[in-house]
């Protein structure tokens, strides 16, 4: 079943004003968490950290949630993957997900939607997650997909040893979490293959000088010999600079003709 958004009353007498919501207070500290974690992910320097951030974020702020998890989708090896797990559990319920192709988060990965199952002991859609993932002690499951306008980028994954642990109002924060979290993510990931590529250049720079000292090539002449050991060995140049510059070791020119 899908996440249902509830709509309430400001159950007010006629000709009243209406009372302050009680949970105002509760609010106001939720929004105040989401904009400390704003700032704080803008100060995280890998992936791995930003994703951290998310769950623990996840389990201090959304009522019912036991532990959390993202899960990736890689797009090249069109494989899923368990990132920042609070707690080893979150792992091993996510393989069972994986394994049998049901659950929740899958679900929510590929529909764009929330999903949630209430009870492992009433659920219907998912026989083989909820017959295996109850024996581990999860009662209720919400997930929440991770995309961006461009991009689908995973799941945002809660999980509970409580049955009906999430109402409609962790099905709130966690939808605007989950927003906040692909932003992030998404920054995370641009920065990595950014940084990563400018270590790249640098270190192509430092190996195409190692052989126009070695071997008295030109500038373009290296770079070739480069592109041609990184083919001819089945070596990602990545790799190859990285070796050669790391340890002076390269193949002699005529090895690579």
């Amino acid at each position: 079943m899908s996440g249902t958004m509830v709509e309430h009353g400001d159950g007010g007498e006629p000709g009243q004003e209406p009372a302050a919501p009680a949970a105002a207070g509760e609010d106001l500290a939720v929004a105040r968490a989401f904009a400390d974690f704003a700032r704080d992910v803008l100060e995280k320097d890998s992936v791995p950290a930003t994703l951290e951030e998310i769950t623990a974020l996840a389990v201090a702020e959304i009522d019912g949630a036991d532990y959390a998890g993202v899960t990736l989708y890689d797009r090249r090896t069109r494989e899923l993957s368990t990132h920042a797990p609070t707690d080893p559990l979150v792992e091993r319920v996510d393989r069972i997900q994986y394994r049998t192709g049901q659950g929740p988060c899958l679900d929510a990965i590929w529909v764009r939607e929330v999903f949630s199952l209430d009870s492992v002991d009433e659920e219907t859609r998912w026989p083989e997650f909820v017959a295996e993932a109850g024996g581990l002690g999860i009662k209720s499951v919400i997930s929440f997909q991770l995309f961006t306008h461009s991009d689908v980028l995973g799941g945002l994954n809660l999980y509970s040893g409580t049955p009906n642990a999430f109402d409609v109002t962790a099905q709130e924060i966690g939808e605007i979490l989950a927003a906040h979290a692909a932003v992030a993510l998404a920054n995370a990931r641009t920065q990595h293959h950014l940084t990563r590529a400018i270590r790249t250049r640098q270190r192509i720079g430092e190996a195409t000088g190692i052989l126009i000292e070695r071997y008295k090539l030109t500038d373009r002449q290296a770079f070739t010999l480069l592109a041609k050991a990184s083919q001819n060995l089945n070596v990602k140049l990545s790799a190859l600079v990285e070796e050669l510059v790391r340890t002076g070791s390269f193949p002699e020119p005529r090895e690579l003709r």
